[in-house]
């Protein structure tokens, strides 16, 4: 086995809280193993560029309650190229970097499998709030981002129910629904839309308020995922259909921010140091998952071909509480 003597870390993609706790905890089992740890800016841009720092524990002092990345983070379309790829593992080659463990979500893990391809050993860390990772239960920034949304939607409540209104609430999570089906539920919501369930708009939403208004309910909650389509339409639809008025929220990037909970920096910081683990015993082409609450990797190829499905029992309780 070959002899580790440094190692990269980078975010890419969207941000997401935790992972700061997640760098803290590369570069600090880096140094509890007497290794080089380097950080790369703006994820495999800095990896192109040579934008490098080197880290060592104290320099990641404080960051563990930081939201946001102390690295930056940015799309790259260079790497997606063949001589993108080639420039990065010169980089590598030139500041000898015998590992990279990268954070962030699927487009993220492609870039790893990329560098692991001409023969620099890499690990995957999942940190996106949409967690949409279909390899793992839990990404990084997923329970911070519920607890934003909540906070949000429970201060939204109480000026609904002044004025007997229907807030329509659009949230994050791309093309997956897991962030607004935990979110609905935690926050009492009236209906919850999410990409995974065909919409009947008469039957899910507007006979729910029907019924709502019969039973003497004042003011409704609709959570809808980003990936549905328009908050707008939604609440135009409402409003013709039952004369309420209703109000949209789009809460948007303020989901990506904040510090993270307690969750978000356990996971974030065993991840971590699974990660470093797994480059020193040899492993490359890996992503770190959280199966059945317990961390394990898998080959990034597999985990990039799996489809994580919305938990229908989870959906099933959402609209048993909306009676």
């Amino acid at each position: 086995m070959a002899k580790i003597n440094r190692i990269g870390v980078l975010t890419s993609g969207g941000d997401a809280p935790g992972m700061n706790a997640a760098i803290r905890a590369v570069v600090r089992s880096c140094s509890y193993y007497g290794i080089t740890c380097l950080g790369i800016h703006r994820g495999y841009n800095g990896l192109i560029n040579g934008d490098i720092v080197t880290m060592d524990a104290r320099s990641v002092n404080g960051v563990i309650s930081r939201g946001g990345t102390m690295l930056y983070t940015a799309r790259c379309p260079e790497f997606m190229t063949e001589e993108g790829v080639k420039k990065a593992i010169g980089t590598c080659k030139y500041l000898g970097i015998d590992g990279i463990i990268a954070i962030g979500g699927d487009g993220t893990f492609r870039g790893a499998r990329d560098l692991a391809a001409h023969g620099v050993p890499t690990i995957g860390i999942p940190a996106t709030i949409d967690n949409d990772i279909a390899s793992t239960q839990y990404s990084i920034g997923f329970d911070t981002a519920c607890n934003t949304a909540q906070d949000a939607i429970d201060k939204l409540r109480d000026t609904m129910q002044s004025h007997e209104r229907c807030s329509v609430v659009e949230v994050m999570g791309r093309n997956a629904g897991h962030l607004a089906l935990h979110v609905g539920i935690a926050t009492g919501a009236t209906a919850i839309l999410v990409p995974e369930k065909e919409l009947d708009m008469e039957q899910d939403v507007i006979e729910k308020i029907r019924l709502g208004r019969i039973n003497k309910r004042s003011h409704f909650i609709i959570i809808v995922a980003e990936g549905v389509g328009s908050a707008m339409k939604v609440a135009e639809k409402i409003k013709e259909e039952t004369g309420i008025d209703a109000r949209v929220t789009i809460l948007g990037h303020i989901q990506r921010g904040g510090s993270p909970s307690a969750e978000d920096r356990v996971w974030a910081t065993r991840m971590g140091e699974y990660a470093v683990t797994g480059i020193l015993n040899g492993k490359s082409n890996r992503v770190v998952c959280v199966v059945n609450d317990k961390l394990i990797d898998m080959d990034i190829n597999e985990a990039l071909e799996m489809h994580k499905d919305l938990p229908n029992e989870m959906y099933l309780t959402s609209k048993m509480m909306a009676v």
